[in-house]
């Protein structure tokens, strides 16, 4: 009914928010790690410029946890959807472990 449907808009309202967050996280890592040709865009510019990053605030370590969880909640919030859910939980993933 409504209800279910309005929970199953709530779980992918959840997921789009935790990967977008996870997108900046996993930038804000790679920025800081990466060299330019691997990355595509000058190594550690948003540092450089003083902009505050996910890295800059919580350290690497803390940073890399902050996206582990990222994915997991990500993750979690696809459960009702099953195995209809498997192409967005591989963005998730592919996200989390981008190198590039």
């Amino acid at each position: 009914g409504r209800q279910a449907e309005a929970a199953r808009e709530a779980a992918l309202d959840h997921f789009g928010k935790r990967i977008g967050l996870l997108f900046q996280v996993v930038d804000d890592i790679l920025d800081a790690q990466a060299d330019t040709a691997t990355l595509g865009k000058t190594a550690g510019k948003d540092a450089a410029q003083d902009k505050p990053t996910f890295v800059s605030l919580l350290g690497l370590v803390d940073a890399r946890a902050l996206a582990e969880e990222l994915l997991a909640e990500a993750l979690a919030s696809l459960q009702p959807f099953g195995e209809d859910a498997g192409r967005l939980a591989h963005l998730a993933r592919f996200i989390a472990h981008r190198k590039f």
